[in-house]
C-alpha cells in the first residue's frame, strides 16, 4: 500500500472508481500477501459510504461470474456476518462470545504494540503505519491478535479498543468478532502464527526472533520478555464545537452517522439531513483525529448535510417544541449502535437479506447465503 495518510480519499468517485479496479480472480489468489490485489474498500464499507451488496453488483456488472468472484463476495459475507451477530448479541459483543478466552494473564494493554517495540520487524513497522495511515492489512491484524493474546497471554478487549481507536475502517463487529476469532473466544481453537509464515506472507525474512519455532514449540511458549510489560490503555475522541442544526420542521430529518454516509440512501427526497455525533457514543467508542477527520471528510459527499456534536435528544427536543411527533420525521438506517434512535429506520443493503439471525459459525452462516443464491 503507499505510504501517504491521502491514500483513502473520500472523493466518492474516486471510491467507484475503486471498485471498477477490482480483478476478483487475483483478488483470490493474492489477498493473503502484504502487496497482493486488495481493494482497499474496507473503510468504505465500514463507514456505509458503499455497502457489501453495491461491491457485489458492481463487480458481477463488469463481468466477472459469481465463481470468478467467489471468494471476494465470501470475504464480503463475513463482515455481513459479524454485523448479524452484533444485532444479536447487542452490548455481548465486548464479552466473550463463545467461551471464556484460554490462557489470559492480564486485561491491560501490551506495551511493545504501543510503542512498536515487538521485535517481529514487519509487525513493528505496520504498527507504525497504522499510526500514519489508519490502515493495516488484514493478515497483520491476525499476526497482531495472535502475538497479543495467544503468545502474549492478554485479554482482546483492550488491544481491541486500541486497533479500532486507529482504524479508517473501524467496525466493533468485524474488530472484536475477528479478535476472538483469533484469541479463542469465539472459536474452536487459536489461531497461531510462526516466524516462517509470516516472512512468506509479508516477503521478509527476519529469523531469530521469538517466532522463529515450529507451531508445536510456540502453543508451549513462555511469555517473552519482549511481551511482559502491560499498561493501561487511556483514548478519547476530540470532537469539534457544533451548534444545533438549523432544522425545517416541516421535513423529516434523515441521521447519519459514523457508520452510515451513504451518499446515495433517499438522495432524490426533500429532507433536512444532519451527521450526529454523539459524545456518549464515543466515549464509550473512541477514535483518533485521523478517523474523525476521515467521517468528516467523507460526510462532504453529502449535500446540504449539516454536523452537529450532541445527543440524539436535542434533535427530538426541536420537534417536540413545536408539538411534532418523531415517530414519522426522524430517519435513520438500521445499526446494532444506534438502536435507540427513535423513528423510522431503513434497512441496509444487505447482501444476503433473507439470512438473518445468529449463526454459530461463519461457514453454517456461509452454506446459507449460497443456498439463497441457488
Amino acid at each position: 500500500m503507499q505510504e501517504d495518510t491521502n491514500f483513502f480519499t473520500a472523493n466518492y468517485d474516486s471510491i467507484i472508481d475503486k471498485i471498477n479496479a477490482i480483478h476478483p480472480e487475483k483478488y483470490s489468489k493474492t489477498r493473503n500477501f502484504l502487496n497482493g490485489e486488495v481493494t482497499y474498500l474496507s473503510p468504505y464499507i465500514s463507514r456505509g459510504v458503499l455497502s457489501t451488496k453495491q461491491v457485489m453488483e458492481m463487480v458481477l456488472n463488469n463481468g466477472f461470474t459469481f465463481f470468478q468472484s467467489e471468494k471476494l463476495i465470501q470475504e464480503l459475507a463475513w463482515r455481513e456476518y459479524y454485523q448479524r451477530v452484533w444485532q444479536f448479541k447487542k452490548e455481548q459483543i465486548w464479552d466473550d462470545l463463545k467461551q471464556v478466552q484460554p490462557a489470559v494473564d492480564h486485561y491491560e494493554m501490551l506495551a511493545s504494540l504501543l510503542n512498536c517495540t515487538t521485535g517481529i520487524k514487519v509487525i513493528d513497522e505496520h504498527i507504525q503505519r497504522l499510526y500514519q495511515t489508519g490502515y493495516i492489512h488484514n493478515h497483520i491484524r491476525m499476526y497482531l491478535a495472535s502475538i497479543t493474546c495467544n503468545i502474549g497471554k492478554a485479554h482482546w478487549k483492550i488491544p481491541a479498543k486500541w486497533m479500532y481507536y486507529h482504524l479508517l475502517d473501524g467496525d466493533i463487529a468485524s474488530n472484536n468478532c475477528s479478535w476472538q476469532w483469533v484469541g479463542g473466544s469465539f472459536s474452536s481453537k487459536k489461531y497461531y502464527c510462526n516466524q516462517d509464515n509470516i516472512n512468506k506472507y509479508t516477503h521478509s525474512h527476519q529469523t531469530g526472533t521469538f517466532l522463529d519455532a515450529s507451531y508445536e514449540q510456540i502453543t508451549a511458549l513462555k511469555v517473552p520478555d519482549t511481551l511482559s510489560v502491560s499498561t493501561s490503555l487511556k483514548l478519547h475522541t476530540i470532537l469539534p464545537d457544533t451548534k444545533l442544526p438549523i432544522l425545517d420542521l416541516s421535513k423529516p430529518t434523515l441521521l447519519y452517522n459514523s457508520y452510515n454516509l451513504d451518499p446515495n440512501w433517499r438522495a432524490k427526497e426533500n429532507v433536512n439531513k444532519v451527521l450526529i455525533l454523539e459524545p456518549s457514543h464515543f466515549n464509550e467508542n473512541p477514535v483518533s483525529e485521523k478517523v474523525l477527520y476521515f467521517i468528516l471528510e467523507l460526510s462532504k459527499n453529502i449535500p446540504g448535510i449539516q454536523v452537529f456534536v450532541g445527543e440524539i435528544a436535542a434533535i427530538v427536543k426541536l420537534y417536540n417544541e413545536n408539538h411534532i411527533e418523531t415517530t414519522e420525521v426522524i430517519i435513520s438506517k438500521e445499526h446494532p449502535a444506534f438502536e435507540y434512535y427513535p423513528g423510522i429506520k431503513d434497512q441496509r443493503d444487505w447482501l444476503f437479506p433473507s439470512v438473518s439471525g445468529y449463526h454459530s459459525s461463519f461457514f453454517n452462516f456461509w452454506k446459507k447465503c449460497v443456498q439463497s443464491i441457488q
